[in-house]
């Protein structure tokens, strides 16, 4: 289990502390840059072979040329179903950490080319079918990064009436609903992992106020501006940003735990276990988002080696 850390800060975990990565392979996904990237580079450094899950080839290249250690680059949209059954599809051999990472936040009103809202399907159900269908090759574990937002504002939940918001579209409203989802998602992933006897854990983190690209997507002039006035300020940067991140990748703690800055308001500071909304620790929630993210992808939990050996059945995962 994680504890707290001291108040000196020269004592408080950082990247030098995720210890030796060599012959692991983690995957992350959105890795060209802000957290992503950071991400990359701490792993990499740390003797992993880290795959940069990029929408865009060309930048991701470019943003590979710029770490220290073993990777490489392949082509994933997560807002098109087909590109991640493509890229799940071409994976060989075993798969140590999977790191969702990817994201875009408070966007104006769009559609993914499975016609998801974006942040819904971009943010949860690319990284729901990702996951499942990369879940036979995984080892070690799966973390989901999500966001402060899933507090606010109001008390955010799941619109299961209406999960793509047609008429009734908010870009914060949105984001908080695909943040609330991965946090559900891996409160049911950790319960179907442990139900099935496997070792692999699922684990979330957010990064608190993190000074990246996403602030300037923003659909809102005066939001954008603001937030630009707190990247400068308050933001931490992306390297303190993907600390929670690399915390949840490499420590020993318990499936479902989730992992944020230990400072004020968790907008900043050192990694340690931070709490989540009611609405995010609700099982019947999660269940229910489960079932309705598999009729929406067509991907479903696979049958995992430890029952495959009870059963004595082929594994198979539902495309």
């Amino acid at each position: 289990m994680a504890t707290k850390h001291s108040a000196d800060r020269n004592s408080k975990w950082n990247a030098s502390d995720i210890g030796d990565q060599r012959d692991r392979t983690a995957v992350v996904t959105g890795a060209n840059s802000g957290l992503g990237i950071a991400t990359v580079d701490a792993l990499a450094r740390a003797g992993a072979h880290v795959v940069l899950a990029v929408r865009d080839p060309e930048r991701g290249e470019a943003a590979a040329r710029t770490v220290n250690g073993s990777v490489e680059v392949r082509r994933l949209d997560l807002a098109d179903l087909a590109s991640v059954r493509e890229f799940a599809a071409s994976w060989r051999g075993e798969l140590d950490l999977l790191i969702n990472n990817a994201g875009v936040m408070n966007i104006p009103e769009a559609g993914t080319k499975d016609g998801f809202e974006m942040q819904f399907g971009t943010n949860h159900l690319g990284h729901f079918a990702l996951t499942n269908l990369l879940l036979p090759h995984l080892t070690d574990r799966v973390v989901t990064v999500s966001s402060g937002a899933h507090k606010m504002p109001g008390t955010p939940r799941i619109h299961f009436e209406n999960l793509n918001l047609t008429g009734e579209y908010s870009p914060v409203v949105a984001y908080s609903q695909s943040k609330l989802a991965n946090l559900l998602f891996t409160l049911e992933l950790q319960s179907r992992l442990a139900a099935a006897g496997s070792s692999v854990r699922a684990l979330a983190a957010h990064p608190g106020w993190a000074a990246t690209g996403l602030q300037s997507r923003d659909a809102s002039v005066l939001r954008r501006a603001l937030m630009a006035v707190g990247n400068r300020f308050v933001a931490q940067d992306n390297k303190a940003g993907a600390l929670p991140t690399l915390y949840a990748a490499t420590q020993d703690l318990p499936g479902a735990s989730y992992v944020g800055p230990d400072g004020f308001g968790e907008m900043r500071g050192a990694p340690t276990l931070v709490g989540r909304s009611a609405a995010a620790s609700d099982p019947v929630s999660a269940v229910r988002l489960w079932a309705a993210s598999e009729e929406l992808t067509g991907v479903t939990f696979p049958r995992l080696e430890s029952e495959q050996r009870q059963s004595g059945t082929p594994q198979t995962v539902s495309v």
